[in-house]
């Protein structure tokens, strides 16, 4: 059974955005909540990828 969300925190997708443009098969993402009254825009996080072995920046996708 899914967790029920407690207020304005929601659950977004993080997703890298150097990964796509390497063209390297595969995706890196990540799974993280936010409060959507705090941060209405989307979130960017520097998170590590494994395929490409460094650290990118992840952009919330929709």
């Amino acid at each position: 059974m899914a967790k029920k969300s407690k207020g304005n925190r929601i659950q977004v997708i993080l997703e890298c955005t150097e990964h796509k443009t390497s063209g390297q098969p595969g995706t890196s993402r990540y799974v993280t909540q936010k409060n959507k009254k705090n941060t209405p825009a989307r979130m960017e996080l520097k998170k590590y990828n494994p395929i490409l072995r460094k650290y990118t920046i992840h952009r919330e996708i929709k």
